[in-house]
C-alpha cells in the first residue's frame, strides 16, 4: 500500500544562500548555460557563499596554474579559496578550462554536459575545504562528488563501467 504523501519524508534540501557569478571567457562551443552553472553550484554547496565560476580556454588556465601555483600544465579546474570575506560567508573562484573539459569527456567516454557538472562540483568542494591530496581526504571528495551528481542522475565519474 503507498504511503500518504503527508507520511513520506522529504529528502530534497535547500541550499544555503549564494551570491554566483558565471563568466564566459573561452571560444570553445558547447558550454554550459548559466543555469546549469547554478544548479550545480547550488547543490555543491554547504555554506553560504559568494562564488565566482569562470569558463576559460587553455592560454589563461596556464597563465593562471603558473602565476599561482608555479605549475606549468594546463589544468582541467583550479580553485581560488578566500575563506569567509564575511562572518560565515566563504569566497572563491572556480576557473574550468574549456578546451581540456572537451578533451577529458572525449577520451574518457562521458558527456560533455556531465563532466562539466563534475568539474564546477568538484571546484565548489575544494572551495569548501574538501581535498584529495591524502587517499582518506580523497575518498571523502570522491563520495561526496558522486553523492551530488547522482541527484542529477550522472554516473560516478570515478567508477568505469
Amino acid at each position: 500500500m503507498p504511503t500518504p504523501r503527508a507520511a513520506r519524508k522529504r529528502t530534497c534540501v535547500a541550499a544555503p544562500e549564494f551570491s554566483l557569478s558565471v563568466q564566459f571567457a573561452s571560444e570553445a562551443n558547447n558550454l554550459p548555460s548559466r543555469a546549469q552553472v547554478r544548479r550545480w553550484v547550488a547543490a555543491a554547496l554547504e555554506h553560504p557563499a559568494e562564488v565566482t565560476v569562470r569558463i576559460v580556454d587553455a592560454d589563461e588556465a596556464q597563465a593562471l596554474n603558473q602565476d599561482y601555483r608555479d605549475k606549468g600544465y594546463v589544468p582541467n579546474v583550479l580553485t581560488f579559496e578566500y575563506g569567509e570575506i564575511t562572518p560565515g560567508v566563504l569566497g572563491g573562484d572556480v576557473v574550468i578550462c574549456a578546451p581540456v573539459v572537451e578533451r577529458e569527456a572525449r577520451e574518457q567516454g562521458k558527456s560533455l554536459p556531465n563532466h562539466y557538472a563534475h568539474m564546477v562540483i568538484h571546484g565548489v568542494l575544494h572551495l569548501q575545504g574538501y581535498d584529495h591530496i591524502e587517499s582518506a581526504e580523497a575518498e571523502a571528495m570522491e563520495s561526496r562528488e558522486a553523492a551530488i551528481l547522482k541527484r542529477f542522475h550522472i554516473p560516478n565519474p570515478y567508477f568505469s563501467s
